[in-house]
Order: C-alpha cells, then sequence, then structure tokens
C-alpha cells in the first residue's frame, strides 16, 4: 500500500516540476512516502534550468517561394541543381506541369539553414523580376526549450518507476506501476518525435521554386482559320465514334425495344380487325 501511494505521489511530481513559477512549492509539500522513497534512490531529480535568454541559440524554421518567368526549363533547372549540389542540399520533390500556354516545373528543396541566404542570392541573380518571392522565418525557440525540459522531467520519472518495479512485491503493484510506466513512455515518444521534427526544420530550410515557359506556338493568336477547321472535323469524326460505341454498349435495351413495337404493332393490328 505503501509502495502504491509512492507511485501516486511521483506522478504528480512532473507536473510541479515542469511549472517554474511553483517549481519550489512543489519539493517544499512533497508527501513523507516520497521524500522517504527518492531519499532511499539517491534523491529527488534535479528541476530543469533553463539557460538565460541571452545564451540561448535561437531556433528560426526558415522558407521561402519563388516563382519566376524563364526562357529556358532545362537550363534552369540545371542551374538550380548544381546550386542545391554546391550547398550540401538536396531535392525532395520535382513536379512538371503543362496548361493550355505554358510549361511549369515545381522543385521542393531541403538546403542547410546555414546557406539559406547564399542559396537565394545565387538563384536570384539571373532572374530579372519575381512573379513571387515570399521569405518567411517562424521562431521555436521557446517551444524548443519547453519539449527538451520536459523531457528531461519524463525521462527522470521513468528511471524512478524503473527503479519501484524492481522493489515492487505484489502483482498488483507491478501491474500499477507498469501502466504508468506505459504512459510515460507513450509521452516520451510523443515529445520527442515533435522535437526530432522541429531539429529538422531548423536544420534544413525549404525552398519552393517554381519557373515557367509560355508556349507561344500553341496559343489562339498564332493558329491559323484552317487549323481551326481540321480540328473541329477531328473533333466531330470522334463525337460520331463516341455515339456509335455508346449504341453498342445498350444493344440489348434497343433489341428489346424493337421486339416490343412489333408485338405491340402486330396486337393493335388483330384487335382492329376483330372490330
Amino acid at each position: 500500500m505503501k509502495l502504491l501511494f509512492t507511485i501516486l505521489s511521483i506522478t504528480l511530481l512532473p507536473l510541479a516540476c515542469s511549472n517554474n513559477s511553483s517549481s519550489n512549492d512543489a519539493y517544499k509539500y512533497e508527501s513523507p512516502a516520497v521524500v522517504e522513497a527518492l531519499d532511499m534512490d539517491g534523491g529527488a531529480p534535479q528541476q530543469s534550468e533553463h539557460l538565460p535568454a541571452a545564451s540561448v541559440e535561437q531556433k528560426l524554421i526558415k522558407e521561402a517561394f519563388l516563382e519566376f518567368e524563364t526562357k529556358n526549363l532545362d537550363q534552369t533547372f540545371g542551374k538550380i541543381a548544381s546550386t542545391v549540389k554546391k550547398y550540401k542540399g538536396y531535392i525532395q520533390d520535382d513536379t512538371s506541369n503543362k496548361l493550355y500556354n505554358r510549361l511549369s516545373r515545381r522543385l521542393t528543396i531541403r538546403i542547410p539553414t546555414t546557406a539559406f541566404q547564399a542559396v537565394l542570392d545565387t538563384l536570384s541573380h539571373d532572374v530579372a523580376y519575381f512573379d513571387t518571392k515570399q521569405i518567411s522565418a517562424k521562431d521555436v525557440t521557446e517551444e524548443f526549450i519547453d519539449l527538451e525540459a520536459r523531457l528531461k522531467a519524463k525521462r527522470e520519472l521513468e528511471t524512478r518507476y524503473l527503479e519501484l518495479l524492481a522493489k515492487a512485491k505484489t502483482v498488483k503493484e507491478i501491474l500499477e506501476i507498469e501502466r504508468e510506466l506505459s504512459n510515460i513512455r507513450e509521452a516520451i515518444e510523443a515529445k520527442q518525435g515533435r522535437l526530432n521534427y522541429l531539429q529538422n526544420k531548423v536544420a534544413l530550410s525549404t525552398l519552393t521554386i517554381e519557373f515557367y515557359k509560355t508556349t507561344a506556338q500553341e496559343s489562339g493568336a498564332t493558329i491559323s482559320y484552317a487549323q481551326k477547321m481540321w480540328k473541329a472535323i477531328k473533333s466531330g469524326f470522334n463525337g460520331i465514334s463516341l455515339f456509335f460505341l455508346g449504341i453498342l454498349h445498350i444493344w440489348p435495351f434497343i433489341l428489346i425495344l424493337i421486339l416490343s413495337f412489333f408485338v405491340v404493332k402486330r396486337w393493335l393490328k388483330k384487335r382492329h380487325k376483330k372490330i
């Protein structure tokens, strides 16, 4: 019973540790059972000590979107690819698209954040003007520090529960401790996953580039009247073909209608003779 009370007390302990404004009070009002258990295990876990604001490294997620017109898609892609390779980045996604009078290519690039500005300057050098140029930097320093502090507290709590598990004597105590350990480990995995995601976004900036070429040879102004007539004729033939193909799909219904017509006609004829 005493061990179960200790488990409950330790479970509530991180809630006090994660709140800086009440962290001192959390240790002041610990129950005797918690103090006894933690003293036996070498003392309570230390609180997460935040570094002074001036010494904390700022964590920024940098992103940019560029859109511009080019005369040669292949040459532009070659320049972008060589620049990305030079600065140790990689192309995450490459999509080509064709509209009525426009060929375009969209690239999603991941580059080291330290090379973010250098890559932007290099790619912007030969562009006369941008249709769109968006650059953003999101500060996630506070979330970063908070996640690290919470992870530290959860791992310390996990260690305490493992120590209690080794001392458990009854099946009930073991099951109770293992259930709490499972919850703690799920929380650790979730926070570690979020921290890993932020670390990746901070270390590698995302640059989305869309460049396009206008294809004047397919514009309406360059298509002659004869070409339009030929396209209309071909479209008409295609329509006829689709019509007959549609009829072939419903031939059983057409056959039933024809037979029904002759049966009704014959019946009406016989009835007329009787009259």
